[in-house]
């Protein structure tokens, strides 16, 4: 038996998880959290057999809690589930141990069995993910600007390239005004541009949002 954690901070994202998985005879929900310290202590108490991350937790990147996850047990295998697509986040999940991405709006199609691909200690990725790895490598000595920023400057910018002001961004995250202005600032420098316009046309151009 597949013993699952699943962390999600929207109840009816998080209940329908559950009746994808209910009708399983080799997958039980063994705990679920709603916050990223509920997901930590939870981990730290019990033992799983994968855990299905939410990329998106108030006040907490997913990233943050993966790599914190991974810290405190290696071996655990950690499943990214994200409303972003691929482009915005996959590769980062992986590079910080993540076993595997999957889409919500694909998770009804692929979540079993992602979950028992992971359980086996397998990565699992999507064929166009798979693809987009192949290009990486090929392009290895080409970094792209964003690739610079860290992973919560990366989550900031994308959401101001999506036009959200920077006091709807401060509540999604819950963060104040004056730290994503920083944060703002700091992917400007970084990325050597000089203004939202400039970060929404190099994410449109790359693919990081719609």
């Amino acid at each position: 038996m597949i013993k699952i954690l699943v962390v999600e901070d929207h109840t009816i994202m998080r209940e329908g998880l559950k009746q994808i998985l209910k009708e399983t005879a080799d997958i039980v929900v063994a705990g679920e959290a709603s916050k990223a310290q509920d997901a930590i202590e939870k981990v730290g108490n019990n033992n799983y057999d994968v855990v299905l991350l939410d990329i998106s937790l108030p006040g907490r990147s997913g990233l943050d809690v993966l790599k914190q996850l991974k810290s405190m047990k290696p071996n655990l295998p950690v499943l990214i589930l994200s409303m972003h697509p691929e482009e915005q986040y996959a590769i980062r999940s992986l590079r910080a141990s993540a076993s595997g991405y999957l889409t919500k709006e694909s998770a009804s199609d692929e979540l079993i069995s992602a979950i028992r691909k992971v359980a086996k200690g397998r990565k699992y990725i999507t064929p166009s993910l798979a693809e987009r790895l192949a290009f990486k490598l090929e392009d290895d000595n080409k970094r792209f600007s964003h690739e610079e920023l860290s992973d919560r400057e990366f989550q900031v910018m994308c959401m101001i390239a999506s036009g959200k002001r920077v006091k709807d961004i401060g509540e999604a995250l819950s963060l104040s005004v004056k730290t994503v202005s920083t944060y703002r600032t700091r992917i400007l420098k970084k990325m050597n541009m000089k203004n939202n316009s400039q970060l929404t046309h190099y994410a449109i151009k790359n693919g990081l949002v719609d």
